[in-house]
């Protein structure tokens, strides 16, 4: 009894913030500001009667109506290229992680990192590659088909890196033996055992090819014609010959297609993630 009274009374926990806590939400609350306040600026812009005058011109939404009119087609072709690409992605990208987690050695690990190269070189240096190799083949480099074989190969590393973890994090040997003993072909333990457990990367795979591809430029500069101007390249020129207002505009006709497609990305991972 007389330990117990000689031992000290325990303090209060403290209920209130550190201050490197506060400093710390201060300097998050002022990058995330540095990133995004440009963002709205150019969003006001394309929604302003005249940037020079700001905001007293009034706003309005006929450089929106103007870019819908003048440039749907790029803006129809960045959609369809995108979808384009993540076929392409799960069609090669989805086996060839099966195919590197169940492999072990270094030709797998060369193979892996030989994956990597359009995302290691620059982009115009794999435009560059594509037009010397394919540029004389028909009709071929005036088709979209060639910007999406570019599009496709700087994507498919992030497809690919995506499944290939999930499938490495996963006993995935195990689960395909227990269903091959219950007399599972290959085919129902692919898509009935490996798929569902990958889904996961799949959709984080899926999300970044979609973005990737919907905003690349580098590599579509080179590969575009003027009948294959993509959403980015025509943003470029609009930036570059029309008016500023026209150029946010465009700005804001990209996020309408961007924001509504990855919303619904994140809902399907959520509700596939969900018990």
């Amino acid at each position: 009894m007389m330990a117990m009274l000689d031992q000290p009374a325990p303090q209060p926990r403290r209920s209130g913030r550190s201050p490197l806590f506060w400093a710390l939400l201060a300097f998050t609350v002022c990058v995330a500001a540095f990133l995004i306040v440009p963002i709205l600026l150019s969003v006001l812009t394309g929604l302003t009667n005249n940037q020079f005058e700001g905001l007293s011109s009034g706003l309005t939404l006929k450089w929106v109506i103007k870019v819908w009119t003048d440039y749907q087609h790029s803006l129809w072709l960045s959609m369809g290229i995108a979808l384009a690409c993540l076929a392409c992605n799960l069609v090669l990208g989805v086996p060839a992680a099966y195919v590197l987690s169940r492999t072990q050695g270094r030709v797998a690990r060369a193979i892996e990192e030989l994956l990597m190269l359009p995302v290691a070189l620059p982009g115009i240096a794999t435009a560059l590659a594509l037009i010397v190799t394919y540029g004389a083949v028909g009709e071929f480099r005036t088709h979209w088909t060639f910007v999406l074989v570019g599009h496709v190969l700087f994507t498919l590393p992030f497809m690919v890196r995506s499944v290939l973890a999930v499938l490495l994090s996963v006993d995935m040997h195990t689960l395909e033996e227990g269903a091959r003993s219950l007399g599972a072909s290959f085919a129902q333990r692919f898509f009935g055992v490996v798929l569902p457990n990958c889904r996961s990367g799949i959709l984080a795979g899926a999300l970044m090819v979609l973005t990737l591809s919907i905003g690349e430029f580098n590599m579509t500069l080179l590969l575009h014609t003027p009948f294959t101007q993509t959403l980015p390249v025509g943003l470029a020129d609009a930036y570059a010959s029309l008016r500023i207002e026209v150029g946010s505009a465009y700005t804001i006709v990209f996020f309408m297609m961007i924001v509504p497609l990855l919303i619904a990305l994140q809902l399907a991972g959520a509700r596939k993630t969900t018990p």
